[in-house]
């Protein structure tokens, strides 16, 4: 059966005569030569460790579909994080299917003959000269290291376990197949649990690309302190700043790896503040939470608190230092082996101390931390793990993540915060409105940890150094 053509709303009909001189005169733009992706040998091992994991069974994870925006337009397809783990490939509509053999086959749609139908020109989802060219099945072989054939070869017939919410028609095909009254889900919860931990700790072509995720991400740090003078300047600094760190991502990367938090004043109080809409006052600081993405899709995540004058004020930076100091023992406490809530109990315990220190909670640290009242300022946990999502593996298992140990080769974030709202009458009238949030990416070594993001400054001596030279 042909799928129908996505044709938009005011498309014309074409004329046989039309479809005729349409199929010819065509050049053979065939590809030789082309090179396996450096990911290709990894993803192969992780194929066959997944394959260990399930032996005897038959494994599906689709890519995912595109999403409309509007009508006839579709967001930037990106393809699910376990996909593009097993695979590097990140076309709509691919399938990868691992057999009880753990022969692995990708199911990927192919660039349309010329010489055949109409998709290349007509279909505006799929087709070369709406969307840009696809590999052929021969070159996504050789790019991808893995037997490649038409999703219309794909017979789901059969007990299997799903990657299920990723690809509708993938998930009803297999229900009509499987006698759930045997097997119901086929197990899927567990295959999906497996493929969050697998990516827990990271292998030495992950943190490669992360550490170019990080230092893409520097470098749009350092672009948007640049800018600071034009965008005081304009009704919607906020969102100036965020176009500035946007070209970074687009230049060196995929795109950002999240939305971009631009913070300034009170707005650094929410934490998940994407509006980016504020004018920037030079009495302020802005909070800036960005990451770049890499092509392979690996994101960085990074925060920093600068003063928009370029050096803080007293009360500014007497809440930085109490986080800086936090974050710094934070980090001082990471190496395999030790939970991996410790080091946001130990980051929490210095804000504890900080607040009753300077009067604003009267409790004893420890009873603070019984207690936590100290989290009315403090809402989050201080860290999380990162790769391919910036929350990445969050599907894994509590006990082998929340409530697990670190080990070597994890890459995470340490990124304590104290959120000081505006309207909050238990704070003197000079701590309202302040939001500090200092965010690091490390990788978990041998006997500690290694930041990745060591090249942009976190003492607030160093920052204000840092923005006077690059603001000339």
């Amino acid at each position: 059966m042909t799928e129908p053509l996505n044709t938009g709303s005011h498309d014309l009909p074409i004329s046989e005569e039309l479809a005729a001189f349409m199929r010819t005169g065509w050049a053979d733009t065939r590809r030789t030569g082309v090179r396996a992706l450096p990911v290709a040998p990894w993803a192969a091992k992780r194929r066959a460790a997944l394959a260990s994991r399930f032996p005897g069974e038959r494994l599906v994870v689709p890519s995912g579909t595109l999403k409309v925006r509007s009508n006839d337009s579709d967001y930037r397809f990106r393809p699910h994080s376990a996909f593009s783990y097993l695979t590097g490939a990140g076309e709509p509509g691919d399938v990868l299917v691992i057999e009880p053999s753990g022969e692995a086959t990708l199911y990927t749609r192919p660039r349309s003959p010329r010489e055949e139908g109409q998709e290349f020109y007509r279909d505006r989802r799929y087709g070369e000269f709406w969307v840009g060219r696809r590999p052929d099945l021969a070159e996504a072989a050789e790019l991808y290291q893995i037997d490649c054939a038409h999703p219309r070869e794909l017979d789901l017939k059969g007990p299997a376990r799903v990657l299920r919410g990723v690809d509708p028609a993938v998930d009803e095909a297999v229900d009509e197949a499987v006698d759930k009254a045997v097997e119901p889900g086929g197990g899927d919860a567990e295959l999906e649990s497996f493929l969050a931990e697998a990516r827990l700790v990271k292998d030495e072509w992950e943190i490669g690309e992360l550490q170019a995720a990080v230092d893409a991400t520097v470098r749009g740090f350092e672009d948007v302190v640049r800018a600071l003078p034009q965008a005081l300047g304009h009704p919607r600094g906020e969102r100036y700043l965020e176009g500035v760190f946007g070209l970074r991502s687009r230049l060196e990367g995929n795109a950002v790896g999240y939305e971009s938090i631009v913070a300034s004043g009170a707005h650094a109080c929410v934490l998940h503040w994407i509006r980016n809409d504020g004018r920037l006052d030079p009495g302020d600081m802005l909070l800036l939470d960005a990451g770049v993405e890499t092509d392979t899709l690996y994101t960085a995540d990074v925060t920093r608190t600068l003063p928009l004058s370029g050096r803080f004020g007293p009360v500014q930076r007497q809440v930085y230092e109490l986080v800086y100091e936090a974050q710094s023992a934070a980090i001082a406490a990471l190496r395999p082996g030790v939970r991996f809530r410790d080091f946001h109990l130990t980051a929490m315990r210095v804000i504890c101390e900080g607040l009753h220190e300077w009067g604003l909670l009267k409790d004893s640290p420890d009873a603070l931390m019984e207690t936590g009242l100290y989290r009315r300022y403090t809402l989050c946990s201080s860290g999380h793990m990162l790769g391919l999502d910036v929350h990445d593996c969050a599907r894994a298992r509590a006990e082998t993540y929340l409530d697990g140990v670190l080990e070597e080769g994890q890459v995470l974030t340490v990124e304590p915060g104290l959120y000081l709202q505006p309207d909050d009458l238990t704070l003197p009238e000079e701590f309202r409105g302040l939001g500090v949030r200092i965010e690091d990416d490390l990788v978990i070594t041998a006997d500690g940890a290694r930041l990745m993001s060591a090249a942009l400054p976190r003492h607030p001596d160093e920052v204000e150094s840092w923005m006077s030279v690059l603001l000339g």
